[in-house]
Parts: C-alpha cells; sequence; structure tokens
C-alpha cells in the first residue's frame, strides 16, 4: 500500500531503535537503560495520580516540572522546555532552532537520529569526522554552519568531551545555535548546563531515561535562553500541547527530589563500568575511555558480530553497529554486579573456546 506515501516517506530511512525482545531471563545490555528501578518516592508519586483525574488533560505546559528542574539547575522557569523523552525535545529543537539556510555540523560517528530528523524536516547537514581516538575535536567545528549538535558523552563512543572545550565551541560559533545532548553526561561528566547564563546560543537537552531509571515514563527536557525556550514552545505548541501525561510529570518531580538515590544509582553504575573496563582490558579489548553508562569496546582478534552472536545464544544481547569505522566494537550497557559477572563468565567462555 506504499503507494499512498507522500514522496516524503519514500525518501525517509527510519530511526533504528534498540532490540527490545520478549525472552525471559535475559541479560538485556543493548539499549542503555538503568539495570537499576526508580527511586522508590517515585513509584508512591505514581499512586497518587492512579484516580479519576486520568479523565482531565495534564497541565499542558508541565509548570510544576519546569520549577523543579530550574530549581535544580539554577536557572528561571523560561529557561526550561519539557518534552516527551529528550528525541521529542531533539526532533522539535531540529525543526525550531537548527533548520537554517546553512549545514548544520554533527560527528560522523554521533546519535544515530540525528540524520535521521535532518532527512525528516529537510535540513542539509554536514558530518565532521572524530579523530582516530574517536574524539571530538574542537578546533573542526571553527567553519561556517547553520548550527552544531553533539552528545556529551559521546554515544556510541563514551568519550567525554570537557567543558573548556565545548566553551571554544560557543566561542567561535556565535551567530548559530549549538545544542550539547547529555543524555549520559550524569556517569561522569560535567554538565554545560552552568554555561547557559552565558551564551545565548547554547541549548543543552537531557533525559529522565538513563541516570534517573524513567525510560518507560519518557521525559526530556532543555535548558537555555527564554528565546531559544520560546522557539521550541512554538513549535511544540503546533504538534502536541499534551506532550507530558500526569504520571510522567509527578514521576519526574519525584525523581529530582531524591537526591541521594539519584547519586547512589550512579555511583553504582560507574562503580560496576569500571570493574568492566579492566576485565576487558585484561582479556584484549581496546576500550575507548568512557564516562557514560555504557562501553565501546573491540577485541584485537574477535569480530565483533561474532562475540555478539555467541553472546546472544548466552541470552546476553549487547549492541552492535554495522557501520563504517565501528563495526569491529560492541557497545555494552552497564548492568548490575550480578549481570556484569555473567556477562564476564560468558565472555571468558567465548574467547577461550575461540582461541583453544
Amino acid at each position: 500500500m506504499s503507494q499512498f506515501w507522500s514522496q516524503l516517506v519514500h525518501n525517509l530511512t527510519p530511526y533504528v531503535p534498540g532490540e527490545q525482545p520478549k525472552v525471559d531471563n535475559l541479560i538485556k545490555l543493548n539499549t542503555n537503560e538503568s539495570p537499576y528501578p526508580p527511586s522508590p518516592l517515585v513509584l508512591k508519586a505514581l499512586s497518587t495520580q492512579l484516580n479519576d483525574k486520568l479523565r482531565l488533560y495534564p497541565d499542558p505546559s508541565s509548570e510544576e516540572l519546569k520549577q523543579s528542574l530550574a530549581t535544580y539547575y539554577g536557572v528561571k522557569t523560561n529557561q526550561v522546555f519539557v518534552g516527551n523523552g529528550s528525541d521529542e525535545v531533539l526532533a522539535h529543537t531540529f525543526m525550531a532552532l537548527l533548520k537554517q539556510d546553512k549545514p548544520i555540523l554533527f560527528p560522523d560517528i554521533s546519535y544515530s537520529f540525528y540524520p535521521v530528523y535532518c532527512g525528516l524536516y529537510d535540513i542539509e547537514h554536514q558530518t565532521i569526522p572524530l579523530t582516530d581516538d574517536f574524539e571530538i575535536d574542537q578546533s573542526d567545528y571553527q567553519v561556517e554552519n547553520g548550527g552544531i549538535i553533539f552528545p556529551n558523552p559521546n554515544a556510541p563512543t563514551g568519550r567525554l568531551l570537557p567543558l573548556q572545550a565545548i566553551e571554544q565551541i560557543l566561542q567561535h560559533n556565535t551567530t548559530s545555535v549549538v545544542v550539547v545532548d547529555e543524555a549520559y553526561i550524569d556517569f561522569g561528566g560535567e554538565s554545560a548546563a552552568k554555561l547557559v547564563h552565558r551564551y545565548p546560543n547554547l541549548l543543552v537537552v537531557q533525559t529522565f531515561s538513563k541516570s534517573r531509571a524513567l525510560a518507560g515514563l519518557r521525559v526530556g527536557f532543555a535548558l537555555g535562553n527564554p528565546a531559544l525556550i520560546e522557539g521550541l514552545e512554538r513549535v511544540k505548541n503546533s504538534f502536541n500541547s499534551y506532550p507530558l501525561d500526569r504520571l510522567a510529570t509527578v514521576g519526574a518531580i519525584a525523581a529530582i527530589e531524591d537526591e541521594a538515590y539519584f547519586q547512589q544509582s550512579c555511583e553504582k553504575i560507574m562503580s560496576t563500568r569500571d570493574k568492566l573496563t579492566r576485565f576487558l582490558k585484561e582479556n584484549n579489548f581496546e576500550v575507548i575511555p568512557s564516562a557514560a553508562n555504557f562501553v565501546f569496546a573491540r577485541h584485537t582478534q574477535m569480530h565483533a558480530e561474532d562475540i555478539a552472536q555467541q553472546l546472544r545464544e548466552q541470552a546476553i544481547i549487547v549492541r552492535y553497529f554495522n557501520k563504517p569505522r565501528i563495526d569491529q566494537f560492541l557497545r555494552i550497557t552497564i548492568g548490575t554486579e550480578a549481570e556484569n559477572t555473567q556477562l564476564c563468565q560468558a565472555l571468558s567462555d567465548i574467547l577461550k573456546t575461540n582461541h583453544s
């Protein structure tokens, strides 16, 4: 029935999300979800909304959540935008701020939704190659552009760009918007949110899906100059005036309020990440330095796709990207300590079998 598609749809190459298999006793290390449950305060807050009020529309502006975020990050509410996951926030960002006369810039190895948005919104773009060490070189972004966007830490590599380097990009690009996509910033990085007061062209995008363990609620947000936020609001209100439901709003607020639980979860994930990194290096893997809740690694002898397939046979799923420059790498989400132990044992068995 594709004869009914618009020409735009015919030309699209959609984003392919990480696999969500319905298999019992699966160790799922392929989509960077939190291995730990949300804060107990979140679950308690959600229960308060399971009542007659579900028949009513939520607050279209999510003002209470905006206030919580503004307080947490030291900004004003008119510097906060919220949406249905950071993917929706990013989609509105591409339409509101990055659809310009000049091409936008982003890394050649980066979040694979960026070129999809460019195709959807007919935005010209140019990819900037990462260095041989898979780093972003800020000097490569000192060229004319219609906007710049990159994840920090980068995905799928996990490498962190220091705040000083981000400032250099901002200082050399004062007439275009610079978007820093911080989905993984809480696992060892320093947020660029502290820079929004000084750079009116900076937009920082974050999510509750990773470090706050709320991927199932779909909550994302952006911080920036009020003029940038107003642009996002104009697109949002032309698309969906009620992006966040009652459950998502109260759950996100409760997650912000439980700072101790948040910090504890992040510390556990970083500790397990360090243990996994040591194991991989001891077993002839090259591991890219990670400040995310995953590691990006390749074995010196075995093909990544073969390792991924043999792990799958043991009910462990990791992410393999069949793409240029990274087709020998696996992206492995950090699981619980118990899951990490099983992963390491499975990898040991695989490597022993293939080199015996």
